[in-house]
């Protein structure tokens, strides 16, 4: 073999592999290793055994750390070395070894080098491979939640293979934006997510549908928010589609919704172009839901809005049903994202819609004048309902604008009782 072998395997992969060469020195005498436990028998009966490459001179020592034993007390072959040859041993190298010391043989087969060299191209992959993944997880495993410039190489099994930093990471299809096509050679930024230890070994997984990378875009993009004057509160998104960001300002002096748009909506069209045209809502906070609901759901003007706190929904009435459409956006998905966007981790609301219906509208408030009429005067609901249908809808009104007569003549009660109900409509308003 010659001794330029050695020497030329380790510069193809540090040139190859863009690895240092202490790395493939390691994987490359993990490799003799394997190539001579397949070329000697009862290798494996060695408990310690290490391949030594000098790159300089291109060669490869295999040894063994044996225990010196008496002569007449030598069992073990592969693991022990009598007193006699270790001391002779010894005598060349000046040192003297006692039974129970440790030595270091040479172990390595004659013509060792020209065939471990063919064996270890063979095996020398799966240990560059290893070398990488061990690079790849010291190089990104604290940099979760970051923002990377990638290039995309190719598919593998349904995942996209990105290039970054000169290592390989795996975008899932699950962590990709509907829709959006990714080409070979294409540069896209992606958000880290994490160095996962799987079958394959470590894997840098990225991702184009977090809503984290809407974030980080706009730290990239946006002063104030960088340097905390203008904070994000929450974002949701459904990728390809909408994004929702609530933000707010920590200097009255400054428009939080303004910063994020930019002059000219400069910075907000920036982040919308990387995110493949995707939508993006930007709201101010406030903790009134009802006016989180109706921000969320512009340019759409509501009649009405309820906020049921009990059963965590808001309730919002426009015009017609094109307006609810609209509202509600492509497949409910305005509606989806306004309720998460409301909702807490201890509190999940949710969000509805209605076009305005006026026979059920003057029915509701029917309805509910004459739950006031009955609860307040103490009449029966049938006779409440009796009040509202005679015009006479409120406690004020029966007690500011009625008489005894006239409710005598329109519900066909008594003078008693008629008295009875202006005396507690007075009483409640007075």
């Amino acid at each position: 073999m010659a001794t330029t072998d050695i020497s030329a395997l380790i510069d193809f992969y540090v040139r190859e592999k863009d690895l240092t060469r202490e790395r493939v020195i390691q994987a490359l005498e993990a490799s003799f290793i394997t190539a001579y436990s397949k070329m000697v028998p009862g290798a494996d009966r060695i408990n310690n055994i290490r391949a030594v490459v000098n790159p300089q001179k291109g060669t490869v020592k295999i040894k063994a750390e044996m225990v010196v034993v008496e002569d007449e007390l030598l069992t073990d072959a592969f693991n022990e070395v009598k007193l006699s040859v270790a001391q002779a041993a010894g005598a060349r190298k000046g040192k003297e070894y006692q039974p129970g010391d440790t030595i270091s043989v040479n172990i390595t087969p004659k013509d060792f080098g020209r065939i471990a060299v063919q064996t270890a191209r063979q095996t020398m992959q799966q240990r560059i491979r290893k070398a990488e993944q061990e690079m790849l997880a010291e190089a990104f495993r604290e940099r979760s939640g970051e923002v990377v410039t990638g290039t995309v190489k190719r598919y593998d099994k349904g995942d996209v293979i990105v290039e970054v930093e000169k290592f390989e990471g795996i975008v899932p299809l699950r962590q990709r934006i509907p829709g959006e096509e990714y080409n070979s050679g294409d540069k896209m930024r992606f958000y880290v997510v994490e160095v996962r230890d799987g079958v394959r070994g470590y894997e840098l997984i990225l991702s184009r549908s977090h809503p984290n990378l809407v974030r980080r875009l706009f730290e990239n993009e946006v002063m104030e928010i960088a340097e905390r004057t203008v904070e994000i509160q929450s974002i949701v998104r459904e990728a390809g589609y909408r994004t929702k960001m609530v933000v707010r300002s920590n200097d009255p002096n400054v428009d939080p919704i303004g910063a994020c748009v930019g002059m000219r909506g400069a910075r907000v069209k920036n982040v919308v172009n990387e995110l493949n045209h995707e939508k993006v809502d930007i709201l101010e906070y406030t903790d009134d839901k009802a006016a989180m609901v109706t921000e969320s759901l512009a340019p759409i003007e509501p009649i009405r809005v309820n906020v049921d706190k009990k059963a965590r929904v808001v309730t919002v009435v426009v015009e017609d049903d094109k307006a609810a459409a609209k509202a509600k956006g492509r497949k409910g998905q305005n509606v989806r994202l306004t309720a998460r966007l409301i909702s807490t981790p201890e509190e999940r609301w949710d969000v509805r819609v209605e076009a305005y219906d006026e026979k059920a509208q003057a029915e509701n408030l029917a309805s509910e004048g004459a739950s006031e009429l009955a609860s307040t005067l103490g009449v029966s609901n049938s006779m409440a309902a009796a009040m509202v249908a005679a015009g006479f809808t409120t406690v004020e009104g029966i007690a500011n604008y009625a008489d005894e007569e006239s409710l005598m003549e329109a519900l066909s009660i008594t003078e008693e009782d008629a008295r009875d109900i202006m005396n507690k409509a007075k009483a409640s308003c007075c």
